[in-house]
């Protein structure tokens, strides 16, 4: 077994031919990474490689040079056959074996995927490739349909072994495996080497090589890593922040789920940036489209799922935020691996809601480096890195050959307009400024510390609750109080009202403070600075069928929601509890008259009592069975009752 931690000497130390040597120099390669010094001599030696290495270290030159190097032209074809997990990759590892191949004539080598019509690949199989690079599912088709002979292989290479375990591929490569033949030479490579790869390399692997490059972090070094923990602001606004502030190339903003990346590149495009989708919803032709433009810088932002976190290796990509937490430790190295490719340094944001800090920790002990803290920028900021872009544009039009043609327009415009010079360029540069959507007027930063044992839920001598976990008026002076059409009446309740605010907000649950279940509305005290943008999709959202409407609270009923013709009711105070014992009764009324044409309530004064019975005559006990309190709400007020009855 092999352990690299040192560079060796260059390539031509490594055995490889004048050919490849002369490419490799053209290329702008000057010495090999560890994983390639370790890997290529034992593939030209003809051995079997178990090769263990993070992303981005330099495992396809690794092994596709050695496969060009021992290339013969009587050699049936195909020579070597690449399984790759994604289409993405199976493309960019054909692309390299193309650049590494450019010295050598009649090379020919060809993608296949899943995706893309079956004729172009039928067409490139007769031509007869010397290497074939594609993902299990296609591949196995082409076998079994005996377009695809692997039966003279010479070397067959697993790239990513483990995200294709991941991806349920398994069963796929070792039906490809078996139908290698044994002379065939074999190589193996992932990031990690879970249970299951290791008894496919123990199995059909002779006498492998083991070669894993040691590292003191499970990620690139040249990467930086910071973290916001989401909170009092939308994760939207937050990103488009860092948009505004970070000085970056390309991005990749990965998301959970297929529908979020649309949304994300949708509103993303809405606030000026450029910016696409790519999921698996995404047809192949347009994928491959959209990989092109992202090279080309007609894109800047890609919002992804993690369908392309394995093999997009594009130079321009400076950051990667993980807009969304990945599921496991596994998939967020291989995201943050897209960025500090090849030496080049990068930038990996993760936003961590409160109560994934978890997943945070588990993570810092995964790749065995810790992720610092970052403030989000402020409005502040935000401004004054508007204002050095402005004032950028400025010096370059001051520096131009079209001045001239500038005054001669100014002072046009000065003479006709009569206004000052000040006046008109304050006009001109609101010209300038166009549509720029202006943000909240908060100017301090938001910053999050680390919570106390008691904050984390730890239970200790005396430790607090979770509603006790920040001090009340700590807790009120960040606080406004919101009032939502729906209470008690629609069959509100607490927990429905948190879920639906929490998830479409964006916030954690310990962001909401004070719930006043009234008995047609409610109040919810709320973060002060929540977006107009997040208000407005909250106003749509539903709780009880009913919509929120959500609104700053003034004590007034919203007209929207009155039944025309309704008698006008006095709004209920704020902070007003709601009497729970009404809804109770009227159950108890139904069920007595079920089935009887009810008469016309008697109206109800302040005791609850019917209007015909004297204020001060003590209610008649009722021969009824009371069910017993089923909901939070009810013991409370049963409690309450209790209470009141020993007064």
């Amino acid at each position: 077994m092999s352990d690299s931690n040192d560079s060796e000497p260059g390539f031509d130390a490594l055995g490889l031919p004048a050919e490849l040597l002369a490419t490799l120099r053209e290329l702008g390669y000057e010495a090999p990474s560890p994983i390639q010094s370790a890997t290529i001599p034992a593939l030209l030696a003809g051995r079997d490689v178990l090769g263990q290495a993070q992303t981005g270290t330099g495992k396809t030159a690794a092994f596709a040079l050695p496969i060009l190097a021992r290339l013969r032209p009587a050699h049936a074809r195909p020579a070597a056959l690449v399984l790759a997990p994604t289409r993405e990759l199976a493309i960019q590892v054909a692309e390299a074996f193309h650049r590494y191949a450019s010295g050598l004539r009649g090379f020919h080598v060809l993608p296949i995927y899943g995706g893309q019509a079956y004729g172009p690949q039928l067409n490139g199989l007769k031509r007869g490739p010397d290497v074939v690079v594609g993902t299990p599912g296609r591949i196995i088709d082409h076998l079994g349909k005996g377009t695809l002979k692997i039966d003279q292989l010479q070397t067959l290479v697993l790239d990513e072994a483990d995200e294709m375990l991941r991806m349920g591929f398994i069963d796929d490569v070792r039906d490809v495996m078996e139908r290698i033949p044994v002379t065939c030479q074999k190589a193996l490579f992932s990031a990690t080497m879970p249970d299951p790869i290791r008894r496919i390399a123990e199995r059909h692997m002779s006498a492998a090589e083991h070669i894993t490059i040691r590292s003191k972090t499970t990620t690139a070094a040249n990467i930086r890593q910071r973290y916001w923990v989401v909170g009092g602001l939308h994760k939207l606004d937050a990103l488009t922040r860092i948009l505004e502030v970070e000085e970056f190339d390309a991005m990749i903003v990965f998301a959970r789920t297929r529908i979020a990346t649309e949304q994300l590149a949708q509103r993303l495009e809405a606030r000026g940036f450029s910016a696409a989708a790519l999921n698996g919803d995404v047809p192949q032709k347009m994928r491959e489209q959209i990989v092109d433009r992202l090279k080309r810088g007609e894109i800047d932002i890609l919002a992804a799922t993690d369908v392309a976190a394995r093999g997009l290796d594009v130079e321009r990509i400076s950051h990667v935020i993980n807009y969304d937490i990945p599921h496991d430790t596994e998939a967020y190295v291989h995201r943050i691996g897209r960025t500090g490719r090849a030496g080049r340094s990068g930038e990996a944001i993760l936003f961590v809601a409160p109560r994934e800090r978890g997943m945070l920790r588990a993570i810092e002990r995964a790749t065995r480096q810790p992720i610092e803290a970052m403030t989000l920028p402020t409005v502040g900021d935000v401004e004054a890195q508007r204002l050095v872009r402005f004032q950028s544009r400025i010096k370059a039009a001051l520096e131009s050959d079209e001045m001239d043609s500038g005054r001669e327009l100014v002072q046009q415009s000065l003479n006709a307009l009569d206004a000052s010079v000040e006046d008109l360029a304050a006009a001109l540069a609101l010209i300038a400024r166009g549509n720029t959507q202006k943000l909240g007027d908060d100017l301090a930063p938001a910053t999050f510390s680390e919570p106390s044992p008691a904050q984390r839920g730890e239970r200790g001598q005396g430790a607090p609750s979770r509603r006790d976990t920040r001090s009340r008026p700590d807790r009120d002076t960040n606080l406004v109080s919101y009032r939502i059409e729906v209470g008690a009446s629609h069959g509100a309740k607490p927990g429905n009202i948190v879920g639906a605010i929490a998830n479409e907000a964006g916030l954690d649950s310990s962001q909401i403070g004070r719930i006043n279940i009234q008995h047609d509305f409610s109040i919810v005290d709320l973060p002060a600075n929540l977006a107009p943008a997040t208000l407005e999709h909250l106003r749509k959202v539903r709780v009880a069928s009913r919509p929120l409407l959500i609104r700053i609270d003034d004590g007034r009923p919203d007209p929207s929601v009155s039944a025309p013709g309704a008698p006008s009711r006095p709004p209920s105070a704020p902070g007003r509890p709601f009497d729970k014992s009404g809804p109770r009764d009227r159950n108890k009324s139904a069920r007595k008259g079920k089935g009887k044409v009810l008469g016309k309530k008697k109206p109800r004064d302040e005791a609850g009592k019917g209007g015909g019975e004297k204020a001060d005559e003590p209610a008649k006990p009722r021969l009824t069975r009371r069910r017993p309190p089923r909901t939070r709400a009810e013991r409370k007020a049963a409690f309450s009752a209790r209470k009141d009855k020993k007064n």
